[in-house]
Parts: C-alpha cells; structure tokens; sequence
C-alpha cells in the first residue's frame, strides 16, 4: 500500500520518507515520527516494541497498530509484539496477483492472532522468496490497494471513534466484488506462548465480569383509588345506568343521562291529578 505514496518527484527516497513527505503535504499539523529500518531484527525489534508501549503523545502505550507491510515476516514480528504486549492492532494486505485483499482486527487472547490461522506459505515454514521471481515485481494494482487501504482507514475510525459495528475480518475479491466477513477464535495451540497466555488472561477477565441479570419486567396495572370519586361510565345503551345525585362535594355532572320513553310517559302520568278512571271519562265524552 505504500506504493500509492510515492510521486515522481521522490524518486530515490525510500517508502518511509516518502510516505512522511506526502502525509506532512496534506496534513501539515500532524505529527510524524519515523523509523526507516527492519523490525525483524533483534535491536530494531526491541526499538519497535519500546515505541508501542510509549510512543503515544502522552508517552504511553499507542491506541492501536496498524500494519500495512508487505512480507509475512514482518506480519508476523508485529504479530509477536503485539501478543507479548496485549496491544491491538489492525493487519490488512493484498494478494500477490493484486484483485483481492482483506483486513483483520486483532485483539490478543480474544480473537485468533494472525499466528493462530496462518497463510499456508507460513503454516509450511516456507520461504515466501521461492514464489517470486526473480527481477520481477509482483502484480500491483493502485485501485485494490486504495479499496483495501481505504476499509483499513474507516474500520480504525469505527474503533477509535466508537460508532457503527467494527469488522474482525472483512475480505475483499475484485472480480466478483465478494465481501466475506467472519470472527476468528483464537487457536488454543497457537505456536506462540505470548498468544496462549493472552487467551488465558481473557478468560480470567471474562470469569471476573460481574453476571447479568435478568429482571423480568411486569405490567403496571393502573388502580384508581375510590377516595378520588372516579368513575368509569360505559356509553352503550345496554350498559347505561341512571346517574347518582349522591355527588361528592364541588363535583357536578356535565350533562344529564336524557330519559327513555318509559320514563317520559311513566312520569307524566306520576304527575297527573287524574286517575284512570277519569282520563277513560274524558275520551268517552270527546266521542
């Protein structure tokens, strides 16, 4: 991927000048420190190992690696520091014939290490020299490295910012645009020990979590008290009742329940100075 920083006028610098160079041009406030030498050696990696636990603006350890290498040597020394240290870190890496790549989120203990489930040239103990030939650089396309380069960049956003969901491996295949995603376990016979002993430190820590839980949550049943004079009225005429003049005090209907005509007629003739008898008189005598 460090290829995509390299413009014509830094012919002869090497990737880690020219990568500063380029950055610094587009982002002049931002710090860079460099080290333009091979980690896989034995000072150089104890230099990179001091410069993850303390290299931080604040002089601790960095909040996360990101490897962007291009031999599975150095993945691997990144690998071991990372392990030893407990410190996370993002690897990514296109294929040699350049149409596919693919990230991996890497937390020691948790998640497989890239020790865990290597490449087959890794697993057999090759030398990855004997698949290139010789004077003959490897295939490189600009547009994979920028795809891959670029779901390198937004899942290390994801984490640091903490927003959407953070791939723990995403791959990417160009010529069918497929886009696998999977979570690794890590391999409890890892030939690492730095890697063993992470994976047995997470589990103390997970064994330490405090358990959760879970309360079953019951449905409030709204009791009106009868102290407040409230009650529920039907407005169907089946369940219509007559109204209750016995109020509390300083409470008053708003309308009146109108009378059915049983009640019209029952009442006006409860009111009437006539007896039937008379009434039966009265409608003879209009004949």
């Amino acid at each position: 991927m460090n290829r995509l920083f390299f413009q014509p006028h830094q012919a002869g610098l090497s990737k880690v000048d020219a990568a500063v160079k380029t950055l610094q041009s587009i982002n002049p406030d931002v710090t860079f420190e460099a080290h333009n030498y091979n980690i896989t050696t034995m000072d150089n990696f104890d230099h990179f190992m001091s410069r993850i636990k303390c290299g931080s603006l604040e002089g601790k350890n960095v909040d996360l690696v990101l490897s962007c290498v291009d031999n599975f040597e150095a993945r691997m020394a990144i690998n071991t520091a990372c392990n030893e240290l407990g410190q996370f870190w993002m690897e990514s890496g296109v294929s040699e014939n350049a149409v596919s790549g693919h990230i991996q989120f890497i937390k020691p203990g948790e998640t497989a290490c890239f020790g865990c489930s290597p490449p087959l040239i890794v697993a057999t103990k090759t030398d990855e020299k004997t698949l290139k030939r010789e004077g003959v650089c490897a295939a490189s396309l600009p547009t994979t490295m920028g795809i891959v380069a670029g779901l390198l960049v937004q899942n290390t956003l994801k984490y640091l910012l903490k927003f959407g969901e953070v791939s723990y491996y995403l791959g990417y295949g160009a010529l069918k645009d497929h886009f696998p995603t999977m979570v690794l376990k890590p391999n409890q016979e890892c030939d690492d020990r730095f890697c063993r002993e992470q994976q047995e430190l997470f589990k103390k820590r997970e064994a330490n979590k405090p358990k959760v839980v879970e309360v079953e949550v019951k449905e409030e049943v709204i009791v009106h008290e009868d102290e407040w004079g409230i009650e529920l009225v039907s407005e169907s005429k089946d369940d219509e009742e007559k109204q209750d003049d016995n109020l509390t005090e300083g409470v008053q209907f708003a309308y009146s329940i109108p009378k059915s005509n049983e009640e019209e007629k029952a009442s006006t003739v409860a009111d009437s100075n006539f007896s039937l008898k008379d009434l039966q008189d009265q409608l003879k005598a209009m004949k």
